[in-house]
């Protein structure tokens, strides 16, 4: 049966960051994921983890400066000693949370940068990241994201992606597949799970087009949901959706899933 786990910054957002720990817990989650944990101390955040017996599965690497838009820092030239101070960061509090995976943002490509440039730098800190991480015991991953959402971000298609981390090493670095960039940038996403299967370290889902929790939109997510789990994946779904109404009134189609 597929593992869901909430995303804490995008759905509970009814209450405080710190306060969705408990109420992802009272929906009938076992684990959480989450955009970034660094305005909170790490302690205070495992705290709400022990207290609420939750897993955290995933969080982000520092992106750079949020609030200006930037959306990661793993391509762009200039910022590799931000980049790889920013991974450390990140790595502290994956102790402190008892976090698997780490993923690394690739960043707007900049006007005027040739793309050989662009991958050769990601490709450089990858294979860095990778190798501070496997010390750590972290398995870090990388998300290709639609250019609807963020517009200009360099790693836009599976094929992309997977392509890296074939380079890289598969056991090094992993596939962040999200269901929902999948669905609006390529289509045919049970088929494109089926071909990436191998390097997928983690996946996330919405539904397409409003990124509204599963069932408010076009895909038949039983189904997709039902071959994901008769491939063989064992790894946790991110819930990265924003919930079309109160997040509890939207949970209906988690109920099935729910652990017994």
């Amino acid at each position: 049966m597929p593992r869901f786990a909430a995303n804490l910054s995008m759905m509970f957002q009814e209450m405080a960051f710190l306060d969705r720990f408990a109420a992802a817990r009272a929906a009938g989650f076992e684990a959480v994921e989450f955009l970034f944990p660094y305005e909170h101390p790490a302690a205070e955040i495992a705290g709400r983890l022990a207290d609420n017996g939750l897993r955290q599965v995933l969080f982000n690497a520092p992106p750079g400066d949020w609030t200006k838009g930037e959306r990661g820092l793993a391509a762009l030239p200039g910022r590799q000693a931000e980049f790889r101070e920013g991974l450390k960061t990140a790595l502290e509090y994956a102790a402190a949370l008892s976090c698997p995976r780490l993923h690394l943002m690739a960043g707007l490509a900049p006007q005027g940068v040739p793309h050989d440039t662009l991958t050769a730098i990601y490709a450089v800190n990858l294979a860095w990241a990778a190798e501070e991480c496997a010390k750590a015991g972290v398995k870090p991953v990388i998300e290709p994201i639609n250019q609807r959402d963020i517009p200009g971000l360099f790693l836009r298609t599976m094929d992309q992606g997977a392509a890296i981390i074939e380079a890289i090493g598969p056991e090094k670095l992993g596939l962040q597949f999200d269901l929902y960039h999948c669905q609006v940038t390529e289509g045919d996403i049970v088929k494109r799970v089926e071909k990436h299967l191998p390097l997928i370290a983690h996946m996330q889902v919405a539904d397409v087009p409003g990124r509204n929790e599963p069932g408010t939109g076009e895909v038949n997510w039983p189904y997709v949901f039902e071959r994901i789990d008769a491939l063989g994946y064992r790894g946790w779904i991110g819930c990265e959706y924003r919930p079309r109404g109160e997040t509890v009134a939207g949970l209906g189609w988690f109920a099935p899933y729910k652990a017994g």
